[in-house]
C-alpha cells in the first residue's frame, strides 16, 4: 500500500531526541531557544516563538493582535477548521469568505465585500503549500488598518517573489504536525518582525508570566518542549531537500497525468509551491469513484477538505455569505501521495493507475 502521507524521520532526529532525554532537560529550554533563532533566520524574520501546536500558535497570534469578543476576523472557508476555531477561541466572530479557484487562497474580492466596522484582521491561508494573494491582502489591510495574519501551517519554505511566507504579515503561524513538510512531532511557531507582539506572545504561552512566578495576565501553557525542538532543529536542516523532493514529485505528476477527467494544480507567477498536498480536481462528480479505484490498487488518497468551514455544523449559528467556489471544490478535490521517499516507480504506477481509470 502506498500511503497518502509519511513523516520523513531519520536517525539524526532519533539521536537528537536521545541527547535531550539523556540531558534530563526535556521541558522548554535551550533547544527551544535555538530552534526559535534558527527558524526566524530561515523565514527572514526578527522573531520566532515556538508553541506546542499550530492551533495554539494561531490562538496566541490572534490574542497578541488584540482580537477580543465582538471582533470579526475574515478567514477563508476552504481550509482546515483550526483557522476559524482559533478566532472563536478568542470569543471573536470568524467571517468565512470564498476562495480563488486558481490558488485555493482567500479571494481578495470576497474580503472587501465582507469588511465591516467590526473587522480587525484578515487571515490568509497558504493552502496546500501555495501562497495566497499576499500583495492584494496587504493592500487591503493597509487601507483598512487591519492585521494580516498568515496561516502558514502547510507552507514551510514557500515563497512569494523570493521572500518566505510568514514574513509578510503582522505575524505568521506554522504547524509542525507529523505529516507537514517539516515536523517536531507536534508543535507550532509564530514568526514576526514586531518585537512587541513577540514579547507579548512569549508571555501568553507561559501562563502570562512577566517574570518567574509573577503573572500579569491570564495566559496558557502553550510552550514547546526541548524534545520537540530537537526534532525541529534537525528537520529544519533538511527542509530545502524535503521541499525539493515534494516539488519534484509534483512535477512528475503534472507531466505524466493525462486523464481528461482531472485538473492538476497550478503554480501562479512569483509563487513557489512546496506541495504539502498535491491536490487534483476530479470532474463530473466522480471524485469518490477515483478514490475507490486508487484504493483498489493499493494507493492512498485523501480529501482536503470535504466540508467547507462555513458548512460545518459547529458554525451553523453564524450568518456567513455563500461560498460557492469552496462548496464546489470540496466535491472535486483529491490529494495524492507526494511525500519525500516516493520512488519513481511508485509515481509512475500511480500515474498509470489514474490514466487507466474510466
Amino acid at each position: 500500500m502506498i500511503p497518502i502521507a509519511k513523516p520523513f524521520i531519520g536517525e539524526e532526529e532519533i539521536q537528537a531526541v536521545s541527547k535531550v532525554m539523556r540531558s534530563g532537560m526535556i521541558a522548554s529550554g535551550e533547544e527551544v531557544t535555538l530552534f526559535e533563532k534558527e527558524f526566524a533566520e530561515f523565514c527572514g524574520t526578527k522573531e520566532a516563538i515556538a508553541t506546542n501546536n499550530g492551533t495554539t500558535a494561531l490562538h496566541t497570534g490572534l490574542l497578541v493582535c488584540g482580537i477580543r469578543p465582538g471582533d470579526e476576523v475574515i478567514v477563508p472557508s476552504f481550509t482546515f477548521i483550526a483557522t476559524a476555531t482559533s478566532v472563536s477561541m478568542c470569543g471573536a466572530h470568524p467571517v468565512m469568505v470564498d476562495i480563488s479557484e486558481d490558488s485555493f487562497g482567500i479571494s481578495p474580492d470576497a474580503i472587501i465585500e465582507a469588511i465591516t466596522p467590526k473587522t480587525k484582521a484578515i487571515m490568509g491561508v497558504h493552502l496546500f503549500g501555495h501562497p495566497c494573494n499576499i500583495p492584494a491582502i496587504m493592500d487591503i489591510c493597509e487601507e483598512h488598518q487591519l492585521f494580516f495574519i498568515e496561516d502558514c501551517a502547510q507552507a514551510h519554505g514557500a515563497t512569494y517573489s523570493g521572500k518566505q511566507v510568514g514574513s509578510f504579515g503582522s505575524l505568521g503561524c506554522f504547524s509542525f504536525y507529523p505529516t507537514k513538510n517539516m515536523t517536531t512531532g507536534e508543535g507550532g511557531i509564530i514568526t514576526t518582525n514586531d518585537s512587541s507582539l513577540a514579547a507579548h506572545a512569549r508571555k501568553l504561552i507561559n501562563h502570562g508570566q512577566e517574570k518567574k512566578y509573577l503573572h500579569t495576565e491570564i495566559g496558557y501553557n502553550y510552550r514547546m518542549t526541548n524534545i520537540c525542538a530537537a526534532i525541529g532543529r534537525v528537520q529544519l536542516k533538511k527542509i530545502d531537500s524535503i521541499n525539493s523532493a515534494r516539488m519534484g514529485n509534483a512535477a512528475y505528476y503534472s507531466k505524466n497525468l493525462c486523464h481528461s477527467g482531472i485538473i492538476t494544480p497550478q503554480t501562479l507567477n512569483q509563487c513557489s509551491h512546496v506541495f504539502h498536498q498535491y491536490v487534483i480536481r476530479v470532474k463530473d462528480g466522480k471524485r469518490d469513484d477515483l478514490a475507490s479505484w486508487l484504493l483498489k490498487h493499493d494507493i492512498g488518497s485523501a480529501v482536503h477538505y470535504p466540508v467547507p468551514v462555513h458548512e460545518q455544523p459547529v458554525f451553523s449559528g453564524l450568518s456567513n455569505p455563500p461560498c460557492p467556489v469552496s462548496s464546489r471544490l470540496a466535491q472535486e478535490v483529491l490529494s495524492l501521495p507526494v511525500y519525500p521517499g516516493l520512488s519513481e516507480g511508485e509515481l509512475n504506477y500511480i500515474c498509470n493507475v489514474i490514466n487507466r481509470w474510466s
